[in-house]
């Protein structure tokens, strides 16, 4: 650990009359967990970790291996801008071990740390940029809209909009940039695009973001929610990432100086077809609740429902955005099909570990889908040899488990529990007896 980056923090705390210091890590389903320690506390807290029961965090120990160890990483460290100035409150995401200081195999920090570190060896740095929808309600048991406002509408009816303005200030008081903030295109649904980063700081500036637009709603009287598709009749919520490999140089790999349409180099392509080759496997990661495939079934001209690629087609699973002359260094895809309930550290890492795989094996890109692919029925899309993406959370399961690929890039630990806890959800789901049913089938049986 950077030694500098903990004399500054261990300064900070001091400096900035900080009374306690909050540690933050997220389970393997990307819940942000925390618990707080006194300033006293944290120069050991960087040397031996501070111990917590991780027994009581769900994926982590059973209670006979319940000692784990929290390691803050000095260099996310940041005071929170919505607690009192007076005995204050900072926060710093740390690394899970075990009592004997090795990674604790179901963080899902180290899970995107460790494909992190296969990239290295072969000469690459993911970046990330981060585009996160979502809506505003009443409260978190009434899904109503709050206005009728479209998408990129400038109206006095946007209900929000000083809400996502102070949203913006307090994410960037604390290091998250944020590029732009829109009405989306349902009513009451926002989104906010996040600058790249490098893909652990940028997974660590998500689960903040998510985190500050929730508590900035609920200061203002509302509920902000991140679920795929809470309304029937409007777009669902994604989190779409914008992805680049770099080398060691600076040098950004997906640049293709001698590809004219597409202005993608052969690496780029590789890991473009590394992605849509593991597609169905990472979709469990990707779109990880029955929810989720609500927004993916209903379709549209914005939501993928197969492994497809295309220049600015947004109905794509990889869309390739416009090239501007002279950015080469903009040049990225975008993976446009996972929802923001989705753990970023874990997408991060299948992404990463599905990309590197395309790269090392030399796939190939199946045929570009324009938009004339759209036109196409199912059937047809099937004929033309494109793979449909997962309709339920059940297929993607069961696909994600017999997946070795999925075993290895995320480590048996993380894998197990996972499938697990996704099964009990969708079991519970199965024996729910909805709404529709009752409406539908209770009067005429």
């Amino acid at each position: 650990m950077n030694q500098q980056n903990i004399d500054y923090v261990l300064r900070s705390v001091e400096q900035r009359d900080i009374r306690f210091v909050r540690l933050w890590f997220v389970d393997i389903l990307g819940r942000l967990k925390n618990f707080a320690i006194s300033p006293e506390d944290l120069e050991v807290a960087f040397e031996e970790g501070i111990g917590f029961d991780g027994s009581a965090i769900e994926g982590f120990a059973t209670p006979e291996e319940a000692d784990m160890l929290a390691f803050p990483d000095a260099s996310t460290f940041q005071i929170l801008p919505w607690r009192p100035s007076h005995n204050g409150v900072a926060r710093v995401f740390c690394d899970v071990c075990t009592p004997d200081r090795k990674p604790f195999a179901g963080d899902p920090r180290d899970a995107l740390r460790r494909m992190f570190y296969k990239a290295e060896k072969a000469g690459y740095l993911l970046n990330v940029g981060a585009e996160l929808e979502y809506y505003y309600f009443p409260d978190e048991h009434t899904p109503e809209p709050l206005d009728n406002v479209g998408y990129f509408d400038l109206s006095v009816s946007d209900a929000a909009r000083d809400l996502r303005r102070n949203t913006v200030l307090t994410l960037e008081k604390m290091s998250v940039p944020v590029e732009y903030t829109f009405h989306a295109a349902g009513r009451s649904q926002h989104g906010m695009s996040l600058r790249h980063a490098e893909a652990l700081s940028m997974s660590d500036a998500i689960t903040t973001a998510k985190l500050i637009i929730k508590q900035q709603a609920y200061e203002s009287g509302c509920h902000a929610s991140f679920m795929p598709k809470p309304l029937a009749g409007e777009d669902g919520s994604a989190m779409f990432l914008c992805q680049s490999l770099f080398d060691h140089d600076g040098n950004n790999v997906f640049w293709g100086e001698g590809d004219e349409k597409y202005h993608l180099s052969d690496i780029a392509k590789h890991y473009m077809a590394g992605i849509l080759a593991h597609a169905r496997e990472i979709s469990a990661i990707t779109n990880p609740t029955v929810n989720s495939y609500k927004r993916i079934t209903t379709g549209g001209d914005s939501v993928p429902q197969y492994a497809t690629w295309g220049l600015r087609n947004r109905a794509s699973m990889i869309r390739i955005p416009v090239y501007k002359p002279g950015k080469q260094l903009s040049t990225r895809i975008e993976l446009r099909s996972p929802d923001p309930m989705a753990n970023p550290y874990l997408v991060n890492a299948v992404t990463l570990a599905a990309g590197l795989d395309g790269i090392e094996r030399k796939l190939e890109l199946p045929p570009e889908a324009t938009a004339e692919t759209l036109k196409l029925t199912d059937r047809q899309m099937l004929e033309a040899g494109y793979t449909p993406l997962p309709r339920s959370l059940k297929e993607a399961l069961d696909v994600f488990e017999d997946s070795q690929f999925m075993k290895d890039a995320l480590g048996e630990h993380i894998h197990g529990f996972f499938l697990k806890k996704k099964r009990d959800e969708w079991h519970k789901f199965e024996s729910t007896i909805t709404e529709w049913e009752i409406k539908h089938y209770l009067a005429n049986s």
